[in-house]
């Protein structure tokens, strides 16, 4: 039987212990030293051991490392909105989901420089299946969505979930990041499955569902990477989604793709805070509509704020014009860009295979496509 121990990440109290047993394995050895390059190990070991707490361990180890990520994978990171956000209050993130690992870690490091209340994140057990990425997810304050269980067990652990998430931000004004979906978005089409929002919605207790939201201050996210780098991973579940067959994953899928995730080169990285959905939910439970008919107006209005917000590169305009063989935006990108783009495409899309370029293009193509419908 599974209990909130098995979901939850570690407690303050059980950091040093647990930091004392990750020096010794040598993938966390690995990242602390990539972290810290001009230190000794007996100077890494010692900072480690000062943390006493999972803020110390994010703040002085955590942050370092996203920020050397940046700094080697990426030409930059920008985020906009988060001047808008209360300091003092927690806030329930809901994202768009493009990369594994990053996409919470880059959103903490935007919360930590703009001095917000950071997240619980919820990642799903089958990523950490590896003991040092349970270790480092548990030591992140990261708590786990069970997949894979039977039905009853289902319910049962989405309602201690939801009671967890719940618990965190109205008792211990603690922000929570969850996908807006199970799985990343494969082909740029973010969309909010109602699924996670009625697993989120099980601890209303009392109150009606939109009024239950309205107290967990959802601020709807959007992060864009200028080039994804795990794009040319993403190809195969689209191709077999495309002809309609059953994708089954290798053994280590998803470890490379975390791998690719955070060492391959993403170009210019933007991270959107949209705004607190409040008079959009006092609409939605006026409405007279059915509940599910609400949960679904609800995902409408989270997808909007994230197409909105989302930062457009040159490559999703190019790959627009690409795609639907027009120059609409043919002033939103250079010849150099273009040039640098095709070659990209050239060495992740083999030979002729148009239907592979179609969802590549596509991948790039649709946050564009989404903005052009909200104008319409």
């Amino acid at each position: 039987m599974i209990t909130i121990d098995d979901i939850r990440p570690y407690l303050d109290a059980e950091v040093n212990d647990a930091l004392e047993k990750g020096l010794n394995h040598p993938m966390i050895q690995a990242l602390l030293q990539f972290t810290f390059p001009d230190k000794s190990w007996d100077e890494i070991s010692e900072l480690v051991r000062s943390c006493n707490s999972i803020q110390d361990f994010q703040s002085k180890v955590i942050y370092r490392s996203v920020r050397t990520v940046i700094e080697k994978s990426s030409e930059g990171f920008t985020t906009s909105g988060f001047d808008k956000l209360d300091p003092n209050q927690a806030y329930l993130y809901i994202s768009n989901h493009r990369d594994i690992i990053l996409d919470t870690s880059l959103l903490n490091v935007a919360l930590l420089e703009h001095e917000k209340i950071m997240t619980a994140s919820a990642i799903g057990n089958n990523l950490v299946k590896k003991p040092f990425l349970m270790e480092l997810a548990k030591l992140n304050r990261s708590f786990l969505i069970m997949r894979d269980l039977p039905p009853r067990e289902m319910l049962k652990t989405s309602r201690m979930v939801s009671q967890y998430i719940g618990h965190q931000l109205h008792k211990e004004n603690r922000s929570v990041w969850i996908a807006q979906k199970e799985g990343r978005t494969k082909d740029g089409n973010d969309l909010t499955q109602q699924g996670v929002l009625k697993m989120i919605a099980l601890a209303h207790n009392g109150l009606s569902v939109m009024e239950y939201f309205k107290s967990l201050k959802i601020v709807p996210i959007s992060i864009s990477y200028e080039f994804d780098p795990t794009d040319v991973l993403k190809i195969p579940e689209l191709m077999a989604k495309h002809h309609d067959i059953a994708y089954v994953k290798s053994n280590n899928e998803d470890f490379n793709s975390i791998l690719k995730g955070v060492t391959g080169q993403k170009k210019r990285i933007h991270i959107s805070a949209g705004s607190v959905m409040d008079a959009e939910l006092d609409a939605i439970g006026r409405s007279g509509e059915t509940l599910n008919r609400q949960y679904q107006l609800l995902a409408d209005q989270i997808d909007q704020q994230i197409h909105k917000n989302y930062h457009l590169w040159p490559s999703n305009y190019m790959a627009y014009d690409m795609l639907y063989k027009v120059d609409t935006f043919k002033d939103r990108y250079t010849e150099k860009e273009k040039r640098q783009f095709q070659r990209r495409i050239h060495r992740r899309v083999e030979g002729n295979n148009k239907i592979a370029l179609h969802n590549y293009l596509l991948m790039y193509a649709n946050p564009v496509v989404n903005q052009l419908n909200l104008e319409s």
